[in-house]
């Protein structure tokens, strides 16, 4: 199983960034009714593209910490 962080929309295409920071591009057509910037997309071994909601909410509260964080000091 992969993960893909979605970076932006960009036209017909959903960039996506792996865990090495490299880019994808993956048609709309393809990519998940919904999706957007932000979401973490699981990809599983036979292909199949969904948006993992729960590892999209950790992601998303450890980065609203380290904000909080970096503006108290």
């Amino acid at each position: 199983m992969q993960y893909l962080t979605v970076d932006r929309l960009e036209g017909t295409y959903v960039i996506c960034e792996d865990k090495d920071k490299k880019l994808f591009a993956i048609e709309r057509t393809e990519a998940p009714a919904g999706v957007k910037e932000g979401d973490v997309l699981r990809i599983d071994d036979d292909g199949t593209l969904s948006v993992d909601t729960a590892e999209t909410d950790r992601r998303r509260a450890g980065a609203r910490k380290k904000q909080s964080a970096a503006f108290r000091r």
